[in-house]
């Protein structure tokens, strides 16, 4: 008998396990891939490591969250500076003087901020979609050139489709600094995520390519209480009905090149292009090798079956939400965490401090 059954073996539940470890807690964890380390999982494919679900770059404002990550990895100093590609033009992410100056040829921020605020369209009500929410903020330039395609193929909808509240802050800097995030502690961690996540899990015992949901009864009676990490719908047999997300295609190629794209990550902001993205991995690493491996991130209509990434967090989603939400209220041994268990967009970060406070809840 184990105190803890956890189920999905992502950063949520390898900090649950951690902190369940170190106070001589057992923890059976059971994963449907046939990997530990969810999103994040990292593998090495011809001396190279490579991020096989998508860029990840752990950051923070919080230094006791920095701290708490150190045990495990020392971190490189990899700061994401992404370019963006419309129509073979290029420009620094995030928007900033360097995007301002290469789109209209100036040099000052006042400039910048002249031409923004002559292109924002005025606004006597409140903005009905996304399209006039961002003319409003940002003008015709930006929103055509860097904001409409990608949007567009990342959500699988017109803008004027999409609610404000996808992009209601518009992040704009009137210096030369192209650093995407604010938070002063970043990096990846030198060897990749996997070996943090093995460390995390060391005292557990692992099962993977095991479907927890397919033999409930029999799982449920190895453990006093659960933590759950997978969608909390299928938990609950979509009894209220499913929730939607949107999911990823990752197809990668190994490249007889020493550097294909010279920068980690390029958006694809043109709606003719059908992949978002190109993830060049060396980069994370500041590789040094002869050749290149790179994943192209298409975006995809998610359905039963495929892998949910990113909730779909309207009003009609919400509602459907709550519903399932108010039946894990009631629940006595089990405990629902992580993105698809809360039906929340979660970074790294924010997937430690709520894993940390569950911890600190039930241990």
């Amino acid at each position: 008998m184990y105190d803890f059954l956890l189920i999905g073996a992502g950063l949520f539940n390898a900090v649950f396990a951690h902190e369940a470890s170190k106070r001589g807690k057992t923890c059976l964890v059971l994963e449907k891939r046939n990997h530990i380390g969810g999103n994040c999982y990292t593998e090495k494919v011809q001396d190279i490591i490579v991020h096989k679900y998508g860029a990840h770059i752990f950051r923070t404002s919080d230094i006791e969250i920095w701290n708490y990550m150190q045990q495990f990895a020392v971190f490189n100093h990899f700061i994401n500076s992404p370019v963006a590609k419309y129509k073979g033009e290029l420009y620094n992410l995030p928007f900033n003087m360097n995007t301002f100056s290469r789109m209209w040829n100036i040099s000052t921020p006042e400039e910048a901020k002249d031409i923004i605020k002559s292109q924002s369209k005025e606004m006597t009500e409140p903005a009905q979609n996304l399209e006039e929410h961002v003319l409003g903020l940002v003008g015709i330039d930006i929103y055509e050139k860097l904001i409409k395609g990608y949007t567009e193929k990342q959500w699988g909808k017109k803008c004027v489709e999409l609610p404000p509240s996808i992009m209601r802050r518009i992040p704009l800097r009137f210096t030369y600094d192209n650093n995407y995030f604010n938070d002063p502690y970043q990096g990846i961690p030198i060897g990749g995520y996997t070996p943090v996540l093995e460390q995390m899990f060391g005292k557990c015992e692992v099962i993977c390519d095991t479907d927890y949901l397919q033999n409930r009864d029999q799982w449920n009676s190895k453990a006093e209480r659960i933590v759950y990490t997978g969608t909390i719908d299928s938990y609950y047999n979509y009894k209220f009905g499913e929730l939607e997300y949107r999911s990823l295609r990752f197809e990668s190629e190994a490249l007889e090149t020493d550097n294909y794209q010279g920068v980690a990550v390029v958006n694809y902001t043109d709606i003719e292009v059908p992949y978002t993205r190109i993830i060049e991995h060396k980069h994370f690493a500041f590789g040094q090798q002869d050749h290149t491996i790179i994943s192209k991130e298409y975006p995809l209509k998610w359905e039963k079956g495929i892998e949910p990434y990113y909730p779909i967090n309207d009003e009609r989603n919400m509602k459907k939400y709550s519903l399932y939400k108010e039946c894990a209220d009631c629940e006595a041994n089990i405990y629902f965490g992580g993105r698809l268990g809360e039906y929340r967009y979660y970074d790294m970060q924010d997937t430690i401090k709520a894993a940390l406070k569950l911890a600190q809840k039930i241990l």
